[in-house]
């Protein structure tokens, strides 16, 4: 992806056992960095041991609130990926406290930590498509008003105005990018509450009825991981995207329906069907929801190179053979 550019430099991935996170730590460690992960290994999160089998990095499960334990940790760090935090809608409507937690306060402790540890690091923050709330209009930019409709978009959206915050207070050199469905292999498959495409991945691999809610014809984009990462990796290295905020979105926008089509097209067959929304979904459901990353083409030549269809057959090819690590 960056062509051995991170060789040598001191790496930070926070939440480095999960999803992004040790997809991160994985793809810099090969490419010769030296790599520390923090990861506070909370349940039902994400958070996954056989994520690290076989990576070459420091590992410390702390919790970044722990201010004492995290300061000598980000010492000396080049640059700071920051993936840790609570991604559920549902889990922080049902306990709000736990999400201001581990999103906005984690966000600040690391903050100050780097302040004082690591000044001149480049940190780059993980934000989400989930800041915009409903649209107002398609596809949403990055001039869409933030109106988020659940309690973890706003806790997102304060933890990304901290870091953009840092940048004009402090000059610390911070990027927020929003993602949106991203989908890949080391994702947690064990519930729901965490998205519903790698839910619809396992109950389509183990030939179990999929639930659509509302119809179905929702709208939506899907970013693979490798694309993703490609989009953070390309922005640390390039100070013009200091203290922005930028979409990373997919190819183009599917229904739920088209998603649900491709998905059965690759593992081989399956069922659906259509129910109606649960209250507790409804209220904070949004509609067609997809993202232009125009703004982030401009700054750093990114697009999204991998089509759903071959997404999804890496990942189902990766969990035919680790399936049982993730549910």
């Amino acid at each position: 992806m960056t062509a051995g550019a991170f060789r040598g430099r001191r790496v930070l991935v926070t939440g480095g056992a999960g999803f992004l996170g040790s997809s991160m730590a994985h793809h810099l460690s090969a490419e010769g960095a030296q790599v520390t992960v923090i990861d506070a290994m909370v349940k039902d999160t994400g958070a996954n041991p056989f994520n690290l089998e076989g990576l070459k990095a420091d590992i410390h499960r702390k919790d970044l609130r722990d201010r004492e334990a995290i300061g000598p940790l980000v010492k000396g760090q080049d640059f700071v990926f920051h993936f840790a935090g609570q991604v559920s809608h549902s889990d922080s409507m049902r306990d709000p406290f736990q999400d201001l937690g581990a999103n906005a306060e984690a966000s600040l402790a690391l903050l100050e930590a780097c302040r004082r540890g690591c000044p001149e690091a480049r940190i780059l923050f993980s934000a989400t498509r989930q800041q915009y709330g409903r649209p107002r209009y398609l596809p949403l930019d990055e001039a869409h008003p933030q109106e988020a409709v659940d309690i973890n978009g706003i806790h997102k959206r304060a933890a990304e105005d901290y870091h953009l915050l840092y940048h004009r207070v402090y000059g610390m050199r911070c990027t927020s990018l929003r993602l949106t469905n991203t989908y890949g292999p080391r994702q947690l498959l064990a519930h729901p509450r965490q998205g519903f495409v790698p839910w619809f991945v396992r109950l389509a691999m183990e030939g179990k009825p999929l639930q659509l809610f509302g119809g179905g014809e929702q709208r939506r984009d899907f970013s693979y991981v490798d694309d993703v990462l490609e989009a953070f990796l390309r922005t640390a290295l390039n100070d013009a995207t200091l203290g922005e905020a930028y979409n990373v979105g997919g190819e183009r926008p599917y229904s739920l329906n088209e998603f649900v089509r491709v998905l059965f097209e690759v593992v081989g067959g399956g069922t659906s069907t259509v129910v109606p929304f649960p209250p507790e979904k409804k209220s904070i459901d949004i509609g067609d929801a997809y993202c232009t990353a125009d703004k982030l083409a401009r700054a750093v030549g990114w697009a999204p190179k991998v089509p759903l269809k071959e997404g999804l057959e890496r990942t189902v090819a990766f969990y035919r053979k680790h399936l049982e690590r993730y549910t």
